[in-house]
């Protein structure tokens, strides 16, 4: 494992002790830590005024009970939960998680990286991150509402967009911020289309704001093959999960000439040895809602499925994987497999979905490796273009988006590699980029004083 610079080692020990238990919390946060021995040795401003110590605590956190009422009349309770980590750079900004492993210290995690990641995109937007461990699946439409309802009527209090603009994230999809938009209009009388991102088109919404963060990451990694005279043209790829950040990596992966041989999601995953089928694949997901057995069942020849408990997608050989689940769903024995498989390069599009292990794996072996904090980052940009569009009562086509979006992936990777070749690490995306998001949430809180 990578060490701490011993400057910034009690920085560290602080972050454990005042925030116990809280395991992913802790990853991200040393994630970013190791990386920044170099950037103190060069600029010890930074050791100053507690600038470090105040990045690693969130401005705001607010935890409120959800009470809700279930078909069968039963009164049900959730907690829910925002973390405004550092509004530095503008208004928080950061997703919301309907999830049953939603606690206080993944939303901190995920708050954090979301800091750095919105930073990358060089846009106007700080970190935030909310959600609640309500489990969407299997519930009614008319429970999903009531729920939304109620946690909206809390979290409205604290939101606005000058203030903190949610959007979507794991178990959030147009449902559910449709439920949550219009009970903030209820509540507020106000149509303040900017305050949530990820809405139907007929609202607010973004033309590609649905396929954002996997075309994103595809983009981003597209560029880093660049880096070595290649392309996803012929390339074996495998995509973990099955929701909006899969389903569109598939899409843009196929466009660019690669074959994807797996998908996942928490039940399994297949195998199509003639290319993941997408058109099938949305029809089972986004329409029927249902699971991997389905595709199975639907093409059959050439399709085999692997139940969760019997292995692992990462045991499927391929040239590039594109871990889009959810996090530290990679670990170090997939990552000696991948290797093994021979591999040569890792998009991360969900949030941290590699271990430290993993990372290190990769990076021993000269895998090329994009840290979700960049390569996953076309998502919250083109939410923040969706607020550009609101602010302006303007509404741009598919291609115009599109285009801004390649445009700011390209530009995160091409910071990425200049700072890690900056900082004495050619080819270290994930110091690159670790050190090029610290600089500038770090540089605005130097100018705006201790707060």
């Amino acid at each position: 494992m990578v060490s701490v610079d011993e400057k910034l080692e009690p920085i560290f020990q602080e972050v454990l002790r005042r925030n116990a238990g809280e395991q992913e919390f802790h990853q991200a946060v040393r994630e970013v830590l190791e990386s920044l021995g170099r950037v103190i040795a060069k600029h010890p401003r930074y050791l100053e005024n507690a600038l470090i110590e105040r990045i690693c605590e969130p401005e705001r956190q607010i935890i409120f009970r959800v009470p809700w009422v279930d078909d069968q009349g039963q009164v049900q309770i959730n907690r829910g939960f925002r973390v405004q980590f550092n509004s530095a750079l503008g208004p928080y900004k950061g997703g919301i998680r309907f999830h049953p492993s939603v606690n206080v210290g993944i939303i901190k995690f995920l708050g954090f990286e979301q800091t750095f990641k919105n930073a990358l995109t060089g846009m106007p937007i700080g970190g935030g991150k909310g959600g609640s461990d309500f489990n969407p699946r299997g519930r009614s439409d008319g429970e999903i509402m009531r729920f939304c309802q109620s946690f909206m009527t809390e979290l409205h209090r604290h939101i606005g967009e000058y203030t903190d603009v949610p959007a979507g994230d794991i178990g959030v999809g147009g449902r559910e911020i449709g439920y949550m938009f219009g009970q903030y209009k209820r509540l507020t009388n106000r149509y303040e289309a900017g305050v949530l991102t990820g809405k139907a088109l007929f609202y607010g919404g973004s033309r590609a704001r649905t396929e954002a963060t996997g075309y994103g990451n595809t983009y981003f990694v597209q560029a880093m093959l660049a880096t070595k005279g290649q392309s996803f043209d012929g390339k074996k790829v495998v995509v973990s999960g099955s929701g909006n950040v899969a389903l569109y990596t598939i899409e843009k992966v196929q466009s660019f000439g690669g074959k994807v041989m797996a998908v996942s999601d928490s039940s399994g995953y297949i195998v199509d040895e003639s290319g993941i089928d997408l058109a099938l694949l949305k029809e089972i997901k986004e329409v029927r809602r249902g699971r991997m057995s389905d595709y199975l069942r639907a093409k059959g020849k050439g399709v085999y499925f692997v139940n969760a408990d019997a292995g692992s997608i990462w045991d499927v050989p391929c040239d590039v994987a594109m871990p889009s689940a959810t996090q530290n769903e990679l670990t170090g024995k997939d990552a000696r497999k991948l290797v093994a498989n021979g591999v040569t390069a890792v998009g991360e599009g969900a949030n941290m979905p590699s271990t430290p292990d993993a990372i290190r794996i990769f990076q021993e072996a000269g895998v090329l490796f994009a840290p979700g904090k960049a390569a996953n980052a076309g998502g919250v940009a083109t939410s923040a273009l969706e607020m550009q569009q609101n602010a302006s009562r303007d509404s741009w086509t598919f291609d115009q988006t599109e285009a801004r979006l390649a445009t700011i992936m390209r530009n995160i990777h091409d910071a990425c590699a200049e700072t890690a070749d900056e900082y004495g690490a050619p080819g270290d995306y994930v110091l690159g980029a670790n050190i090029a998001g610290f600089v500038r949430v770090a540089q605005a809180m130097d100018a705006l004083g201790v707060i």
